[in-house]
C-alpha cells in the first residue's frame, strides 16, 4: 500500500495536507516512556522466550500460556527499558534547541502508512469479534459469562474485520483529507494478499476453518498433486485437543479420532485427526488470493480509473469466497427461505456493490473523462 501511496503522489494523483511541527523542543516525555516499555518487553519476555522457546513448547505448553503468564528475565526488562529509554531521551536533547523552531511540513498519504495500518487492526480485530458472534450466538453468552483474553482472541470473522477495519480506515482517510478511491485502489492488492497469507495460518494449525468431508477419489488428471492438497486430516490440529473424541458436528460428517499410525508424529496434547478427510479450503483460498493480488498489482499502472481496482477487488473476493463456501464447513442461515452461510451473504453483496462501481465509474469517465482521472 505504502508503494502504491508513493506511485499515486508522484503522478501527482495524491496531494500533501500540511502540518506544523515544532523542532528542538523539550524531550517528550511520554515517548520515552514508551520506548522504555517497549525495551522492557523485549528484554523481560522475547529474550526470556527466544533463550527457553524449545524447552518451553516441547514440554507440551501452548504459546498463549507463556506470552500472557509472569515469567520472564525482570532483570534484563528493566536493563533494556533504561538503554531504550536513555537512548530516546539522548537523541530529543541532541536535537533540543535554546528556542523551538515552528515549520510546516508536508505529509503525504502514504507518510501515514503506520496509522492507517493501526487502524485497520484496531477495528479489524473488533469486527471480526463481533461478526464471528453473530455468527455463533451459542458462543455470544460464553463470551460474556467467563471473559478473558483467549476467549476474545479465539473466533474471528474475516469478512467482520473487513468490512469494519475498512470503516475505521475510510473515516480516519477522510478526516485526514486522503483521496478515498486511491487510498481504496492502493489498498486493494495488498489486502487480498494479507488474507491469503492469513489462511496460511489457519492451514498449519489446523484452527477448524476446513472443508467438508471429502471421501471422492482423486481424479486421474490431478494424480500429480499431493494427496494432502486433495483431501487433508490436519494431525494435530489445535481445534481439537487429544481429550476430544467424536463427530464434528451436523455440518461435516467428519470424527476426530487418536493418532495410531506409528509413522504420523504425535504431539502431547493434540493427537488427533480427521477421519475422513476434508478439504484442505484454507491452502485453497491462499492460492486464490495470490492469484487475485497477481492480477490487481500487474494491471494496477494500466488503470487510470480511480476506485476500478477497488471495485474488481470486491468482485473478486466475493466471487473466491462465494465458491469456496460450498465445500467449507459453516453456519447456514435462512435468509427468504434460502439457506446461506453469513459468507456467501456478504460475498454476493461484495459482488454486487464491486460490479456496481465498475458500472458507475466507466459511465461517470464517459461523461466528464477529465474529472474522473483526478476523482477523490
Amino acid at each position: 500500500m505504502s508503494l502504491e501511496l508513493q506511485r499515486k503522489a508522484g503522478n501527482g494523483l495524491m496531494m500533501p495536507v500540511k502540518k506544523k511541527v515544532i523542532t528542538g523542543g523539550k524531550p517528550d516525555w511520554m515517548d520515552i516512556i514508551t520506548t522504555a516499555l517497549m525495551g522492557f518487553v523485549v528484554g523481560w519476555k522475547m529474550l526470556y522466550l527466544f533463550v527457553n522457546g524449545a524447552e518451553l513448547f516441547n514440554n507440551g505448553s501452548s504459546p498463549q500460556k507463556e506470552i500472557f503468564s509472569s515469567h520472564g528475565y525482570l532483570l534484563w526488562g528493566l536493563v533494556l527499558a533504561g538503554l531504550f529509554g536513555g537512548w530516546r531521551w539522548y537523541e530529543y536533547r541532541k536535537r533540543q534547541l535554546p528556542e523551538p523552531v515552528e515549520s510546516y511540513v508536508d505529509v503525504y498519504p502514504h507518510h501515514l502508512t503506520g496509522n492507517i495500518t493501526f487502524m485497520a487492526a484496531i477495528f479489524g480485530i473488533i469486527g471480526a469479534k463481533l461478526f464471528h458472534l453473530f455468527e455463533n450466538p451459542d458462543e455470544l453468552v460464553d463470551f460474556f459469562q467467563h471473559p478473558s483474553f483467549n476467549n476474545f482472541i479465539s473466533g474471528l470473522t474475516v469478512y467482520g474485520g473487513l468490512i469494519l477495519g475498512s470503516a475505521g480506515v475510510l473515516f480516519y482517510a477522510w478526516k485526514k483529507r486522503i483521496a478515498l478511491l486511491h487510498l481504496c485502489d492502493a489498498a486493494a492488492p495488498g489486502m487480498i494478499f494479507a488474507y491469503g497469507i492469513g489462511r496460511i495460518g489457519c492451514q498449519v494449525s489446523g484452527d477448524g476453518d476446513w472443508g467438508i468431508a471429502n471421501t471422492s477419489p482423486k481424479p486421474g488428471w490431478l494424480s500429480w498433486l499431493p494427496d494432502w492438497m486433495w483431501a487433508y486430516d490436519y494431525p494435530n490440529n489445535v481445534n481439537y485437543d487429544a481429550s476430544y473424541h467424536g463427530m464434528l458436528g451436523p455440518l461435516n460428517d467428519t470424527f476426530v479420532v487418536p493418532i495410531t499410525d506409528p509413522n504420523v508424529p504425535c504431539f502431547d496434547g493434540y493427537c488427533t485427526h480427521l477421519v475422513p478427510a476434508v478439504y484442505p479450503t484454507p491452502f485453497y483460498e491462499t492460492i486464490m488470493a495470490t492469484l487475485i493480488f497477481i492480477l490487481l498489482w500487474s494491471i494496477r499502472k494500466k488503470i487510470k480509473t480511480p476506485g476500478f481496482i477497488f471495485g474488481l477487488y470486491l468482485m473478486l473476493n466475493g466471487l473466491e469466497r462465494f465458491f469456496i463456501e460450498k465445500i467449507r464447513v459453516n453456519n447456514k442461515f435462512d435468509v427468504l427461505g434460502i439457506q446461506a452461510t453469513q459468507a456467501e451473504i456478504i460475498a454476493i453483496l461484495f459482488v454486487l456493490t464491486g460490479a456496481f462501481m465498475l458500472w458507475y465509474l466507466k459511465r461517470r469517465k464517459k461523461q466528464d473523462p477529465i474529472k474522473t482521472s483526478t476523482a477523490s
